[in-house]
């Protein structure tokens, strides 16, 4: 059988794995990351296959400078609709959003420069944003007369709350790296060139730290978002009535000793 041809839409998602780390890459940027519809099913598949695979404990999400992505392609958008792939197959565009959350694993978006409308909508459902501090956030959706539909009307009030939220949406405004750290939209802002290496560095702990727990306490967290206290405490308290205590792992670890 002869080798598949690379063709560039081939090359327009990037995903390397090292060291327990899957580092996912959108790879557009003489089109500035947007995402057109194969983009989009791809990043979905990607994702599913890093948290699929045994061989990775966390994963990194980000985009080949200078932005992160804005979300769709308009342009694919406004020549061929929203929801089918136009390769004659009738394959429908995948929400990357809804991707993103479905993702057990630790996931780390490294925001490396403008993030905005479908492109906030992924970097909020990741677990995690670390920022350049050339990054910068919108939600331009209103602006350009269209309704979110990838979460961002429940996600943006939960980071950054309701009436920054409400600000973000009817402005359109930027809200600039220092900004978006001081109201919680992001974890960390490091310097630009050390993005990457800030959220392999992070990751690192998170591999370094993992148990089968850890996916199982994230989903707990996603789980009960909203909830009050009484009604998250009792999943909590299921969850762990409903598991079971590796203890060889926990010996290998070197746990329970008194250290």
């Amino acid at each position: 059988m002869a080798d598949k041809a690379i063709t560039p839409e081939d090359q327009r998602l990037l995903v390397d794995v090292h060291d327990r780390i899957a580092t996912i890459t959108l790879n557009r940027p003489e089109a500035r990351n947007a995402m057109t519809k194969r983009m989009r099913n791809d990043l979905c598949a990607a994702l599913r296959a890093a948290d699929a695979d045994d061989g990775v404990d966390t994963i990194i999400l980000t985009g080949a400078d200078p932005v992160f992505t804005g979300g769709v392609d308009l342009r694919e958008v406004a020549a061929d609709g929203v929801a089918e792939i136009p390769d004659g197959n009738k394959r429908q565009a995948e929400d990357p959003a809804q991707a993103c959350r479905d993702t057990a694993k630790p996931l780390i978006c490294a925001v490396n420069g403008t993030c905005v409308t479908g492109g906030l909508e992924i970097a909020l459902s990741c677990d995690f944003i670390v920022a350049s501090d050339q990054a910068r956030f919108a939600d331009t959706h209103a602006k350009i007369g269209v309704i979110a539909a990838w979460g961002m009307t429940a996600l943006l009030p939960r980071a950054v709350g309701k009436r920054m939220a409400k600000e973000m949406t009817a402005s359109a405004r930027f809200v600039y790296a220092e900004e978006a750290l001081r109201i919680g939209l992001v974890n960390h802002v490091v310097p630009h060139d050390d993005l990457l290496a800030k959220a392999r560095d992070l990751a690192a702990d998170i591999v370094a730290a993992t148990t089968p727990a850890t996916a199982a306490t994230m989903r707990i967290y996603d789980n009960t978002d909203g909830m009050n206290f009484a009604e998250a405490k009792d999943i909590e308290e299921e969850a762990m009535r409903n598991w079971t205590v590796n203890t060889d792992d926990m010996q290998r670890r070197g746990l329970g000793k008194g250290s």
